[in-house]
């Protein structure tokens, strides 16, 4: 039987399509989860998967070869649990069993391929856990790689789901194929993205009254870039409010430069130049279809939902992260 006052230590990875991230964090007695260690790596796994439906073998190695290198250090951890989850890739490829086979025999991890209503449950669970004491009622974005959650969570109400299939690496390969983007191939995008942004919002009662909220990696590195921050600070992102002005303005500065020359642009992450303009159309364009004007950054998200949901098992439930 656990000691209650005993603290335990978890660890969380989140595999997606763009971005692999790991997460290792302590529950207290006080039921808060204190952030250890973290790491995210962009990786693509999802490369190619929208037109083959297959995850590619150089995509695998490249995941397989990080895993490995968690796994040793989860371990030095000494992590009373582990977890890891995949996403949209995986979910969508036709040979996921394989690569779940391989990253169990080569980097002895089990992995959990989620939904997207599973995802936008334990998105939600990491976004409640730090957001500001006076929001309640929130309509949460998560823009992935390859697929986009939205999530209705009003007080006295279930959570409203909806998942659609654009994310960033998605839309890069299926429209934006030029570089820079052509003025047709943006108009397809905002078209696509409005179109599947209306249906998904469709039955969503006050979504307008409830806090407009962006998580993942599209919203944090545009959050970054808007502070011109020389290095990603946590501290600084999260909780920072997205201005859609702001958002249009540095949506156009990255669509007229290729995805070189958007290289060392200060906020941007290394590695994210190629799909950071298709996330900025993306939040854009569910912005003004939905009439947002602002935009409420969580760098909380999946990684964490998906530890606190093991860590909460049989526990109370944390009351929050904290950001070093």
């Amino acid at each position: 039987m656990s000691d209650p006052l005993r603290v335990r230590r978890f660890a969380g990875v989140d595999i997606g399509t763009l971005t692999c991230r790991l997460l290792i964090a302590d529950l207290s007695p006080d039921g808060r989860l204190k952030e250890i260690r973290s790491e995210r790596r962009i990786l693509r796994l999802g490369e190619g998967v929208d037109q083959t439906k297959r995850l590619s073998g150089a995509a695998m190695d490249r995941v397989i070869q990080c895993l490995q290198e968690w796994k040793v250090v989860i371990d030095a951890h000494h992590v009373n649990a582990c977890i890891a989850v995949a996403t949209s890739a995986v979910r969508d490829a036709g040979n996921r069993s394989e690569f779940l086979e391989r990253v169990g025999v080569e980097a002895g991890i089990d992995v959990e391929v989620i939904t997207g209503d599973e995802e936008a449950r334990r998105t939600l669970l990491g976004i409640r856990s730090g957001l500001p004491p006076h929001v309640t009622n929130i309509l949460a974005l998560d823009i992935g790689g390859g697929s986009t959650e939205f999530i209705l969570d009003r007080s006295g109400h279930a959570p409203l789901v909806r998942s659609i299939d654009i994310g960033v690496v998605r839309l890069c390969e299926r429209l934006l194929r030029h570089d820079p983007p052509t003025e047709d191939e943006v108009r397809q995008a905002r078209e696509w993205v409005a179109r599947e942004t209306k249906a998904a919002v469709a039955g969503m009662d006050h979504f307008q009254t409830a806090t407009f909220v962006g998580t993942a990696g599209t919203v944090t590195s545009l959050a970054a870039m808007a502070q011109k921050l020389p290095a990603y600070e946590p501290a600084r992102i999260h909780n920072y409010m997205l201005q859609l002005d702001t958002i249009q303005e540095m949506e156009q500065t990255l669509l007229s430069r290729k995805k070189t020359d958007r290289a060392g642009l200060p906020g941007l992450e290394e590695g994210r130049e190629e799909v950071i303009a298709a996330g900025a159309i993306i939040l854009r364009t569910v912005m003004e279809t939905l009439n947002q004007k602002a935009c409420l950054v969580s760098d909380l998200g999946l990684r964490e939902g998906v530890l606190i949901d093991l860590a909460t098992q049989g526990t109370q439930r944390p009351r929050g992260i904290s950001i070093n």
